[in-house]
């Protein structure tokens, strides 16, 4: 089911979570972000690296894909995406700490995959000013289990769903995406996404999928002895 709103165009398909190779555990390069979000149909994808900022506001259209600026932030607590804002955010500080961080440069903080193995995060930690819950991620583990208690978090706490893939390697791009009802451009799909007028969609990565991932994590540990 789709999220209702603007009737102006149809539903936009945005990656909201997508890293590459300035990501040091991605092999995904500028190129092949471009060539897989074409293939998936994607309108656009936010490029969160960790804790690294690049100046994708400076092309933020390529080949008609809109570009997203953002960071996927390392906080004492868990991880935070800050959507649409290109300052380097500092890591390691409290969830309340970081959302005011994001929130003083005018991005928006969406809480990343709280609720999967290996990297989610004590439900203590979730009362926070957040503008969004990521619902969906297609590298949380186990995927079906995660969706369902993300999404209850949102529920509860009243908050915009979002997806994203969380890709390190390009055939995993898609995997998971948001259906914004917005123009095809940044400053409405933030607009958009605060006022909730989003929907999370996806699924998770195929294992054959995640072997690639390892493989080729392995290829770069090789090439860079």
């Amino acid at each position: 089911m789709e999220a209702a709103g603007n009737n102006c165009c149809l539903p936009l398909k945005i990656d909201l979570h997508v890293h590459t190779r300035f990501s040091l555990d991605s092999s995904i390069t500028l190129k092949e972000l471009v060539i897989y979000s074409k293939l998936r149909g994607l309108d656009g994808v936010a490029v969160t690296e960790h804790n690294v900022v690049n100046s994708f506001r400076e092309m933020e259209k390529i080949n008609d894909l809109l570009i997203i600026p953002g960071t996927e932030i390392t906080t004492g607590q868990g991880h935070v995406l800050a959507i649409d804002t290109d300052v380097l955010m500092k890591p390691g500080l409290s969830f309340a700490e970081t959302v005011d961080q994001i929130h003083d440069a005018n991005g928006l903080a969406i809480l990343a995959h709280p609720m999967g193995f290996f990297k989610g995060v004590a439900r203590r930690n979730l009362k926070q000013d957040w503008d969004a819950i990521e619902v969906i991620n297609s590298s949380a583990i186990p995927f079906s289990l995660s969706v369902h208690k993300n999404r209850k978090i949102a529920v509860q706490l009243s908050l915009p769903q979002t997806g994203g893939s969380d890709a390190h390697f390009a055939p995993e791009i898609g995997m998971a995406y948001t259906r914004i009802n917005a123009e095809k451009t940044l400053k409405d799909v933030v607009k958009t996404i605060r006022s909730g007028e989003v929907t999370p969609w996806g699924r998770g990565i195929p294992w054959h999928m995640r072997l690639g991932r390892l493989l080729q994590k392995a290829k770069g540990k090789r090439n860079q002895q």
